[in-house]
């Protein structure tokens, strides 16, 4: 004969409140924190939700310049535009002309950010450790190389401006050499040459100081400990600066991902509306928006919406990519 025990774990669990009840209960919980957080929600739901609200809602119109509501002199003109769907989208991404408005700055958006980034993070790990030695001075040298950071963006563009026009001191030190003098501003090539010559020196001071704070948090023991096993600076460098390194190399590399990708200030202070194969897509889908007649709103905030899709696709996979590594390192 099978007698049934009522043990403690077989009891029927009390149902989960609904979320109205946890709110509720949360609320009475926590309504300092609630009315803490109160004004940035305000704040960020003003300046970054509704813009991006409305800008989606213009995606699936055909607003422009010459249909949306203006006022010209003391009329007033109403809205014409309307509403179409994914229209939008698919003539960007498939549409008769989308290779050269989306495709090609596309690809030129991914290699430009792909090889800047690259160039911070060596450029910027070789300074660091070089500035992570025992040198006299360094405290100077961190300071000046600090100093294309510090600079304003607009300052520093327009002085590499004058530094790359065709009677610029980089051409007249090339004709000194007896090389080549090319023209930076106005060919297609050299002018893609010259926004990742200028965003790379924009960028690698930040890389530089994020990276050294990461080498002076790793434990010197560690080094004095190989250095003793007979390790060579190779062996140090591959097995404990590196390994070292991951967590802050990981957040300054996406940083700088998301930074490049959506870098307009550069792009544009360079070149301004002239240079379609230099433009990458942020400044493109600027062109369409202002830089253009008629304005095309509808198109520049697709172009918006994509970029933003784009980079949290990215930045998903990213995450899951580190993680992944993460675990199997362990």
């Amino acid at each position: 004969m099978t007698l049934a025990v009522d043990r403690p774990d077989a009891k029927k669990r009390a149902p989960r409140p609904g979320p109205i009840r946890r709110f509720k209960d949360s609320y009475r919980r926590y309504w300092y924190a609630y009315a803490m957080i109160t004004p940035v929600v305000v704040v960020l739901g003003v300046l970054v939700l509704y813009p991006l609200a409305r800008g989606f809602y213009l995606t699936l119109t055909d607003a422009n310049s010459l249909n949306s509501a203006r006022t010209i002199g003391v009329n007033e003109i109403e809205a014409t535009y309307k509403f179409i769907g994914l229209d939008n989208y698919a003539d960007i991404l498939w549409g008769p002309s989308s290779y050269d408005r989306f495709w090609s700055h596309f690809v030129w958006t991914v290699a430009w950010t792909a090889i800047c980034v690259a160039l911070h993070y060596c450029i910027g790990l070789g300074l660091a450790l070089l500035l992570n030695e025992k040198l006299r001075g360094r405290t100077f040298y961190r300071l000046l190389l600090i100093l294309p950071w510090a600079v304003p963006t607009f300052v520093t563009v327009f002085a590499w401006r004058i530094m790359l026009a065709d009677s610029g001191i980089i051409n007249v030190a090339l004709g000194s050499l007896h090389l080549p003098q090319p023209s930076w501003l106005e060919d297609p090539t050299f002018q893609r040459i010259a926004a990742i010559l200028v965003n790379t020196w924009c960028g690698v001071p930040f890389m530089m100081i994020s990276l050294l704070g990461g080498l002076q948090s790793i434990d010197g023991s560690l080094y004095e400990a190989a250095e003793m096993d007979g390790a060579t600076s190779w062996q140090r460098f591959r097995h404990i600066t590196l390994p070292g390194l991951r967590p802050v190399s990981s957040t300054v590399v996406l940083l700088g991902i998301i930074w490049t990708f959506n870098q307009f200030a550069i792009i544009f202070l360079l070149f301004g509306n002239t240079a379609p194969d230099a433009q990458i897509l942020v400044t493109w889908a600027y062109r369409l928006g202002f830089g253009q007649q008629p304005r095309d709103f509808a198109q520049s905030a697709a172009y918006g919406v994509l970029l933003l899709s784009i980079l949290t696709v990215f930045t998903s996979f990213y995450y899951r990519w580190l993680k992944r590594n993460e675990q199997l390192a362990v």
